[in-house]
């Protein structure tokens, strides 16, 4: 048996001598697909900080290939959630996605080979033509497949996405999960969303953080929000407690 992509076991995290995160056990094999949702504050992003190894927890374990996250950086590509730039500055696409390649050479300079991964990678997310355009010129959803392509450059075995369905529209959304779907076949993915009306024609689980954090399989969802995290009823996931003979599992 090969070593889960992630492997999270009993993990507590204290910001501020608050409590963010608590005994959190989690398990995401290679491969997998796992929504990631929860309240403001429920601790989305610390998690996701920890895995990455930006954060270090209080107590617990977390391993990325069976090695610790600071010795497994270079398995994980992250996609930050958008953020506003300057729309004057000059930089083109693929300049954008070479950014992906910064640290592989001891140059500092991108190689024949940084050039042609980043190439790979804008084919990967259906922009290999829009190459020399400018980054500014792009539309919301476009910019959004850039970022992925630069993450993609980077080669990690496993991509982090942020909202990434955050200002685009439902025609980029929808593209955005084929190629995602793509990725799957390779690539282990785990993406933090508020949205998760489209969690069943994709993800096989989610994942609930509100401080403590349980794994869910997706099923038929007949709602747009996952109403247990957020003090209401139900209709995203199943909380039928027959998910395995032991009822749910933390991981």
């Amino acid at each position: 048996m090969t070593n889960p992509a992630i492997s999270i076991k009993q993990v507590y995290f204290t910001y501020d001598q608050r409590p963010t995160l608590i005994d959190v056990n989690l398990t995401i094999n290679d491969r997998d697909s796992v929504c990631v949702v929860g309240p403001n504050g429920g601790g989305k992003t610390t998690l996701m900080k920890l895995i990455i190894g930006l954060l270090t927890p209080n107590s617990g374990t977390i391993r990325i290939f069976d090695r610790k996250p600071e010795d497994a950086y270079k398995s994980i590509s992250y996609v930050p959630q958008y953020a506003q730039y300057d729309s004057k500055f000059p930089i083109s696409v693929q300049e954008v996605v070479l950014m992906g390649r910064l640290g592989s050479s001891f140059t500092g300079r991108y190689t024949k080979e940084d050039r042609e991964i980043a190439y790979e990678s804008l084919k990967n997310v259906d922009m290999a033509s829009l190459a020399k355009r400018p980054f500014s010129a792009l539309s919301g959803g476009q910019r959004q497949r850039i970022l992925i392509a630069r993450a993609l450059a980077s080669q990690g075995r496993i991509i982090i996405l942020d909202e990434p369905t955050a200002n685009i529209d439902k025609e980029s959304e929808d593209h955005l999960f084929e190629i995602l779907g793509r990725l799957n076949t390779t690539m282990t993915i785990l993406m933090v969303t508020h949205d998760v009306g489209f969690a069943s024609k994709f993800f096989k689980r989610i994942a609930c953080v509100n401080r403590e954090v349980v794994m869910h399989p997706t099923s038929e969802l007949t709602g747009d929000l996952i109403k247990d995290m957020y003090g209401g009823d139900i209709h995203m996931i199943r909380h039928d407690h027959c998910c395995s003979p032991e009822g749910h599992s933390n991981g």
